[in-house]
């Protein structure tokens, strides 16, 4: 400080000394004294060679030159750090002992940072124009701040003002203010005092998505958390916690978290497919990968680069794993995320057997038995057919599918082995064929609404993905599936709750419904029913042929038997009814039995019901303790049995023949 001010002194005198001089010459003319620029006036300062040094050498690189912006016309507001402000500075850094260690362009571009951040453009901002917490930004970028306390301070981001002293020395392109300290910008803190990098574990331990890593790491238990915490260099490729928790849930009920590799065994099986994860001897960033570049691993087996689309690796699966993000600089390696735990085939021998075949699938599943029993029994080689290599779409009846359609084909199959003709073993095998999809894999996520299927039977099926999945066939009720998409190896599975029929089958198991003469004609106690509706020759027989539809209550032939026993001597046999007045009135008679218009199920019915007759008068429904028909007489007719269905309407069988009130009058006056 004493040197300065003898320096400021001598300059004072000498400008002293001159204008006095000019005054002697020329009484006329004063010479006022000259200023030099704030490079000349730093060159001209014995405590400022330091700063003069550090221009000099951060423009030894090609793109800087502050010694030649600090000459310029400004103006600039310079805070220049004295001599020992650069010792104590150089002292604080390691391997920095003079200016010249910096001896790179890295490292100069650092030291010119820090010059940049002492200089502030477009102001020459005097000592008595700076106000408490007023901020500059400098040329560097950075922002420094005034503290007044008694003394003007300049604050930079480190715990440490620096003192101004002196302040206003003035320059012909600005002001210096002589400071006690370098300042320094954060931009410089951070590339001089860089956080250490973690290595692979600990960098795993700190990322939040990568505990189960961590969690499997510790659990092998085989000193792979030591291991990565070497020098390395290693290439992880490290799996989410969510591809972790797909792995589990794929491996079953036997892996809900990785404790359940427990034994020695399972421990040492984790420990290799971790290893698979691991490249040991390189960092290998993404761009060091090449497409279809295969990697041996620290495992024994290799990885398969895949830069289709993006950056893949593929391991013993069918399904890659995509990595992102890529490219996790640790202290001793590379951590390239991704989203699948990679397997090697090590792995996948121990923890997932091959796939069964369709054949063996449903032969491990209970509720198939009766579609394998189905299978063998059509002895049509569909056993064989369905353990090739498909690939197959079978859609797979339950065990209660098939004991649904038994029930439904009556006595005549109680079992699958009543299909024990030739001609019905062909039919159980079109039926089963009917279940198959040849040449796909069809997932439930491939099927679309309304989309029809070719089987290998011939006829299609069609998909309704309403509400649900649905496989209709060519009955009226379609089967739902569930579950779908059980993986076979030589195709897919989706069960359904029933057998589904092509037309081949309804048309030979199923024939179609008769209407309700051909109902009545092959039932035997409805024979006298079928004779009075011919004996009455009134059209009544081609009447309920047609469409309808018709409720019919049938009387049973002791009904009437018991009609014309009352009717007396004259009429022993409905042929009795021979005359044209009798025929109309057999006629009206039967009418009076039907109910046209309408399919009505006992269900349909209410107690009290008065129902209009085909005839004109009414017949009344009583549902006290049964179903009761009640007509014109004082005894009802009992309903048993209710509800055949046939095409055109329903039959109700009755014990009584119906009487109208025209018929009591025409009878039994």
């Amino acid at each position: 400080m004493k040197r300065i001010g003898i320096y400021f002194l001598a300059l004072f005198s000498s400008m002293f000394f001159v204008l006095s001089c000019s005054n002697d010459d020329d009484n006329d003319i004063i010479d006022e004294p000259t200023l030099k620029t704030i490079v000349e006036t730093a060159q001209d300062t014995d405590i400022l060679s330091s700063l003069v040094a550090a221009l000099v050498k951060a423009d030894e690189n090609a793109d800087s030159d502050l010694v030649g912006a600090l000459s310029g016309n400004g103006p600039f507001t310079v805070f220049a750090p004295t001599n020992g402000a650069f010792t104590a500075l150089l002292a604080s850094l390691d391997g920095f002992d003079s200016l010249s260690d910096f001896d790179t362009p890295e490292k100069r571009e650092i030291l010119a940072a820090i010059l940049k951040y002492h200089v502030v453009v477009g102001a020459a901002a005097t000592s008595s124009s700076l106000s408490n917490g007023q901020e500059f930004t400098t040329l560097q970028g950075e922002k420094i701040t005034v503290r007044i306390d008694g003394d003007v301070y300049i604050q930079d981001p480190t715990e440490t003002d620096a003192k101004v002293g002196p302040a206003d020395v003035m320059a012909s392109n600005g002001i210096v203010h002589v400071i006690d300290k370098v300042l320094i910008p954060q931009e410089v803190l951070d590339a001089l005092n860089p956080e250490p990098m973690p290595n692979i574990v600990e960098l795993a331990m700190d990322t939040d998505f990568l505990s189960l890593l961590v969690g499997a790491l510790v659990q092998a238990d085989a000193g792979l958390v030591d291991l990565l915490q070497t020098d390395g260099p290693f290439t992880v490729f490290a799996p989410t916690d969510t591809a972790f928790a797909a792995l589990l849930d794929a491996l079953g009920d036997d892996y809900n978290s990785l404790a359940d590799f427990d034994t020695p065994e399972e421990k040492t099986l984790l420990a290799q497919i971790l290893k698979y994860h691991v490249v040991a001897g390189t960092a290998a960033y993404s761009t060091d990968l090449s497409d279809g570049q295969m990697i041996e691993t620290a495992q024994g087996e290799s990885v398969t680069v895949n830069l289709t689309a993006g950056v893949f690796i593929q391991d013993k699966t069918d399904v890659d794993a995509s990595v992102a993000p890529a490219d996790i600089a640790a202290s001793n390696g590379v951590v390239h995320v991704i989203d699948k735990v990679l397997l090697p085939q090590e792995a996948l021998d121990a923890l997932m057997p091959p796939s069964p075949n369709i054949v063996e699938l449903a032969m491990d599943t209970d509720f198939l038995s009766l579609l394998v029993g189905a299978l063998v029994q059509a002895d049509a080689g569909l056993v064989d057919l369905l353990q090739t290599d498909g690939p197959f779409t079978v859609f797979a009846p339950t065990d209660t599918a098939f004991a649904a359609l038994l029930d439904a084909l009556g006595d005549d199959y109680n079992s699958l082995a009543d299909f024990d003709t030739p001609e019905e073993k062909t039919l159980l095998a079109k039926i089963l064929k009917y279940h198959v999809v040849a040449g796909t894999a069809a997932y439930s996520t491939d099927l679309s609404d309304g989309q029809m299927i070719e089987t290998a039977q011939g006829e299609s099926v069609t998909v309704n993905l309403t509400a649900g999945v649905f496989i209709q066939d060519k009955t009226d009720v379609d089967a739902s599936v569930a579950p779908a998409d059980i993986a076979a190896s030589n195709g897919v599975v989706h069960v359904i709750d029933k057998v589904l029929l092509p037309q081949e089958a309804l048309d030979a198991l199923m024939p179609p419904t008769p209407n309700i003469v051909e109902l009545a004609m092959d039932t035997d106690f409805l024979s006298l029913l079928v004779g009075a509706l011919v004996q009455a020759d009134a059209g009544l027989v081609d009447l309920l042929q047609t469409d309808g539809p018709f409720t019919v209550f049938a009387p049973t032939d002791t009904a009437f038997a018991a009609l014309l026993d009352a009717l007396g001597d004259d009429y022993n046999s409905l042929a009795d009814f021979d005359t044209p007045e009798e025929k109309a009135l057999l006629a009206q008679i039967l009418k009076y039995h039907v109910v046209a218009g309408t399919a009505a199920y006992s269900t349909d019915l209410s107690n009290g019901q008065m129902i209009e007759t085909a005839q004109g008068e009414s017949v009344t429904v009583n549902l006290t303790a049964g179903v009761f028909i009640q007509d014109k007489t004082d005894v009802d007719a009992a309903v048993a049995p209710a509800d055949i269905a046939a095409s055109n309407g329903v039959v109700h069988v009755i014990d009584k023949v119906l009487l109208p009130q025209e018929a009591i009058d025409a009878l039994l006056h």
